[in-house]
Protein backbone atom coordinates (compact mmCIF):
# COMPACT_ATOMS: atom_id res chain seq x y z
CA UNK A 1 0.00 0.00 0.00
CA UNK A 2 1.51 3.18 -0.77
CA UNK A 3 1.89 6.31 1.67
CA UNK A 4 -0.71 8.56 -0.36
CA UNK A 5 -3.37 5.25 0.06
CA UNK A 6 -2.52 4.93 3.18
CA UNK A 7 -3.00 8.89 3.84
CA UNK A 8 -6.20 8.81 2.01
CA UNK A 9 -7.33 5.64 4.21
CA UNK A 10 -6.33 7.17 7.49
CA UNK A 11 -8.31 10.82 6.83
CA UNK A 12 -11.56 8.62 5.54
CA UNK A 13 -11.20 6.80 8.78
CA UNK A 14 -10.75 10.17 11.02
CA UNK A 15 -14.21 11.66 9.32
CA UNK A 16 -15.89 8.45 10.00
CA UNK A 17 -15.42 8.85 13.50
CA UNK A 18 -17.94 11.80 13.04
CA UNK A 19 -19.91 10.27 11.32
CA UNK A 20 -24.07 10.75 12.34
CA UNK A 21 -24.34 6.99 12.29
CA UNK A 22 -23.71 5.04 14.59
CA UNK A 23 -22.70 1.84 12.60
CA UNK A 24 -20.47 4.17 10.82
CA UNK A 25 -18.58 5.14 13.78
CA UNK A 26 -18.00 1.53 14.61
CA UNK A 27 -16.15 0.63 11.45
CA UNK A 28 -14.17 3.53 11.54
CA UNK A 29 -13.15 2.62 15.32
CA UNK A 30 -12.70 -0.75 13.87
CA UNK A 31 -10.72 0.43 10.96
CA UNK A 32 -8.87 2.74 13.65
CA UNK A 33 -7.81 -0.14 15.54
CA UNK A 34 -6.62 -2.54 12.61
CA UNK A 35 -4.08 -0.26 11.04
CA UNK A 36 -2.30 2.13 13.94
CA UNK A 37 -1.47 5.35 13.17
CA UNK A 38 0.29 7.51 15.98
CA UNK A 39 -1.96 10.38 14.08
CA UNK A 40 -4.96 9.10 15.14
CA UNK A 41 -4.28 8.93 18.97
CA UNK A 42 -5.71 12.58 19.85
CA UNK A 43 -8.90 11.74 18.13
CA UNK A 44 -9.49 8.36 19.42
CA UNK A 45 -9.38 10.28 22.90
CA UNK A 46 -11.56 13.34 22.03
CA UNK A 47 -13.83 10.92 20.51
CA UNK A 48 -14.17 8.47 23.66
CA UNK A 49 -15.00 11.52 26.00
CA UNK A 50 -18.59 12.51 23.57
CA UNK A 51 -19.57 9.26 21.89
CA UNK A 52 -22.95 8.54 23.06
CA UNK A 53 -22.98 4.90 21.88
CA UNK A 54 -21.54 1.94 24.86
CA UNK A 55 -20.60 -0.77 21.94
CA UNK A 56 -18.58 2.24 19.45
CA UNK A 57 -17.31 3.81 22.79
CA UNK A 58 -15.54 0.44 23.48
CA UNK A 59 -14.28 -0.01 20.09
CA UNK A 60 -12.39 3.35 20.49
CA UNK A 61 -10.91 1.87 23.59
CA UNK A 62 -10.24 -1.49 21.89
CA UNK A 63 -8.50 0.69 19.20
CA UNK A 64 -6.38 3.02 21.73
CA UNK A 65 -4.79 -0.18 23.02
CA UNK A 66 -3.63 -1.19 19.94
CA UNK A 67 -1.40 2.31 20.11
CA UNK A 68 1.80 2.50 21.91
CA UNK A 69 1.27 3.28 25.03
CA UNK A 70 3.84 5.84 25.19
CA UNK A 71 1.78 7.72 23.08
CA UNK A 72 -1.93 6.72 24.96
CA UNK A 73 -0.66 6.89 28.15
CA UNK A 74 -0.42 10.89 28.39
CA UNK A 75 -3.13 11.66 26.87
CA UNK A 76 -5.73 9.13 29.36
CA UNK A 77 -3.82 10.65 32.40
CA UNK A 78 -4.65 14.56 30.86
CA UNK A 79 -8.39 12.95 30.41
CA UNK A 80 -8.84 11.81 34.00
CA UNK A 81 -8.99 15.40 34.90
CA UNK A 82 -11.35 16.49 32.50
CA UNK A 83 -13.91 18.27 33.96
CA UNK A 84 -15.91 16.10 31.58
CA UNK A 85 -17.60 12.88 33.75
CA UNK A 86 -17.67 10.57 30.68
CA UNK A 87 -14.12 11.70 29.75
CA UNK A 88 -12.88 10.44 32.94
CA UNK A 89 -15.12 7.36 32.90
CA UNK A 90 -14.12 6.26 29.70
CA UNK A 91 -10.12 7.08 30.09
CA UNK A 92 -10.39 5.52 33.52
CA UNK A 93 -11.74 1.99 31.70
CA UNK A 94 -9.03 2.79 29.17
CA UNK A 95 -6.69 2.26 31.47
CA UNK A 96 -7.52 -0.99 33.25
CA UNK A 97 -7.50 -2.71 29.54
CA UNK A 98 -4.17 -1.14 28.67
CA UNK A 99 -2.79 -2.46 32.59
CA UNK A 100 0.15 -0.23 32.86
CA UNK A 101 0.80 0.15 36.51
CA UNK A 102 2.57 3.51 35.39
CA UNK A 103 -1.25 4.93 35.60
CA UNK A 104 -1.62 3.89 39.61
CA UNK A 105 -0.70 7.61 40.33
CA UNK A 106 -3.74 8.78 38.86
CA UNK A 107 -6.13 6.76 40.54
CA UNK A 108 -6.65 9.61 43.59
CA UNK A 109 -9.28 9.26 46.18
CA UNK A 110 -11.31 12.11 44.08
CA UNK A 111 -12.11 9.49 41.48
CA UNK A 112 -13.01 6.74 43.41
CA UNK A 113 -15.04 8.60 45.39
CA UNK A 114 -16.14 10.51 42.33
CA UNK A 115 -19.61 11.76 42.68
CA UNK A 116 -20.55 10.48 39.29
CA UNK A 117 -21.26 6.76 39.75
CA UNK A 118 -20.24 6.22 36.14
CA UNK A 119 -16.21 7.65 36.76
CA UNK A 120 -16.58 6.05 40.07
CA UNK A 121 -17.18 2.54 38.66
CA UNK A 122 -14.72 2.97 36.30
CA UNK A 123 -11.82 4.33 38.53
CA UNK A 124 -12.79 1.18 40.55
CA UNK A 125 -12.53 -1.40 37.79
CA UNK A 126 -8.50 0.74 37.17
CA UNK A 127 -7.44 0.64 40.54
CA UNK A 128 -7.75 -3.17 41.18
CA UNK A 129 -5.97 -3.87 38.18
CA UNK A 130 -3.26 -1.22 38.83
CA UNK A 131 -2.59 -1.76 42.24
CA UNK A 132 0.89 -2.43 43.02
CA UNK A 133 1.52 -5.67 45.12
CA UNK A 134 1.47 -4.53 48.81
CA UNK A 135 -0.55 -1.99 48.55
CA UNK A 136 -4.11 -4.62 48.32
CA UNK A 137 -4.79 -4.00 51.93
CA UNK A 138 -5.07 0.00 51.58
CA UNK A 139 -6.75 0.59 48.20
CA UNK A 140 -9.51 -2.35 49.92
CA UNK A 141 -9.92 0.27 53.19
CA UNK A 142 -10.64 3.16 50.63
CA UNK A 143 -12.76 1.18 48.33
CA UNK A 144 -15.29 0.12 51.75
CA UNK A 145 -15.69 3.45 52.34
CA UNK A 146 -17.81 3.44 49.17
CA UNK A 147 -20.09 1.12 50.19
CA UNK A 148 -23.64 1.74 49.82
CA UNK A 149 -23.54 4.37 47.69
CA UNK A 150 -26.07 4.21 44.78
CA UNK A 151 -28.65 1.51 43.22
CA UNK A 152 -28.03 -2.31 42.47
CA UNK A 153 -25.95 -1.71 39.55
CA UNK A 154 -22.86 0.45 41.33
CA UNK A 155 -23.07 -1.69 44.83
CA UNK A 156 -22.44 -4.73 42.13
CA UNK A 157 -19.73 -2.66 40.52
CA UNK A 158 -17.94 -2.07 43.89
CA UNK A 159 -18.47 -5.85 45.47
CA UNK A 160 -16.61 -7.09 42.01
CA UNK A 161 -14.07 -4.95 43.07
CA UNK A 162 -13.26 -5.67 46.45
CA UNK A 163 -13.42 -9.07 45.45
CA UNK A 164 -10.91 -8.91 42.66
CA UNK A 165 -8.19 -7.85 45.76
CA UNK A 166 -9.09 -11.31 47.72
CA UNK A 167 -8.75 -12.08 51.25
CA UNK A 168 -6.88 -8.41 51.75
CA UNK A 169 -10.42 -7.20 51.89
CA UNK A 170 -11.36 -9.15 54.55
CA UNK A 171 -10.81 -6.42 57.70
CA UNK A 172 -11.95 -3.80 55.68
CA UNK A 173 -15.54 -5.59 55.04
CA UNK A 174 -15.75 -6.64 59.00
CA UNK A 175 -14.98 -3.32 60.34
CA UNK A 176 -17.75 -2.03 57.73
CA UNK A 177 -20.46 -4.77 59.51
CA UNK A 178 -20.83 -2.09 62.78
CA UNK A 179 -20.89 1.04 60.64
CA UNK A 180 -24.11 2.88 61.71
CA UNK A 181 -25.67 3.10 58.33
CA UNK A 182 -27.48 0.32 57.50
CA UNK A 183 -27.05 0.45 53.71
CA UNK A 184 -23.29 0.11 54.23
CA UNK A 185 -24.02 -2.65 56.92
CA UNK A 186 -26.26 -5.06 54.44
CA UNK A 187 -23.48 -3.95 51.63
CA UNK A 188 -20.03 -5.13 53.56
CA UNK A 189 -22.10 -8.62 54.87
CA UNK A 190 -23.33 -9.05 51.48
CA UNK A 191 -19.90 -8.40 50.20
CA UNK A 192 -18.49 -11.10 52.79
CA UNK A 193 -20.50 -13.73 51.58
CA UNK A 194 -19.78 -13.35 48.33
CA UNK A 195 -16.23 -13.73 49.29
CA UNK A 196 -16.85 -16.89 50.73
CA UNK A 197 -18.87 -18.24 48.21
CA UNK A 198 -18.04 -16.36 44.70
CA UNK A 199 -20.80 -18.60 43.14
CA UNK A 200 -23.89 -16.85 45.19
CA UNK A 201 -25.98 -13.93 43.50
CA UNK A 202 -25.67 -10.52 44.47
CA UNK A 203 -29.02 -10.22 44.03
CA UNK A 204 -29.75 -12.65 46.45
CA UNK A 205 -26.69 -11.78 48.74
CA UNK A 206 -28.01 -8.41 49.38
CA UNK A 207 -31.84 -9.05 49.83
CA UNK A 208 -30.56 -11.48 52.31
CA UNK A 209 -28.05 -8.90 53.85
CA UNK A 210 -30.89 -6.42 54.21
CA UNK A 211 -33.22 -8.99 56.33
CA UNK A 212 -30.47 -9.52 58.65
CA UNK A 213 -29.47 -5.78 59.33
CA UNK A 214 -33.27 -4.84 59.39
CA UNK A 215 -33.78 -8.02 61.98
CA UNK A 216 -30.94 -7.45 63.98
CA UNK A 217 -32.07 -3.18 64.53
CA UNK A 218 -28.46 -2.35 65.21
CA UNK A 219 -24.95 -2.98 64.21
CA UNK A 220 -23.13 -5.94 66.10
CA UNK A 221 -25.94 -7.99 67.49
CA UNK A 222 -26.14 -11.20 68.16
CA UNK A 223 -28.75 -11.77 65.11
CA UNK A 224 -26.12 -10.50 62.88
CA UNK A 225 -22.93 -12.38 63.95
CA UNK A 226 -24.81 -15.13 64.11
CA UNK A 227 -26.08 -14.95 59.95
CA UNK A 228 -22.53 -13.64 59.19
CA UNK A 229 -21.34 -16.72 60.26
Amino acid sequence: MTVARRDTDAMRALRGLEDGRSSVRLRAALAVGTEPDPRFVDKLVERCAIEPEFFVRDMLTWALTRHPVSLTLPELLREVRSERAQARSQALHTLSKIGDRRAWPAITWELLSDAEDDVARSAWRAAVVLVPGGEESALAAMLTTQLGRGERETQLSLSQALLALGEVTAPALHAATTASDPRVRAHAIATQRLLRDPDAGFGLAIEEAKRVVALAGAPGTDDENRADR
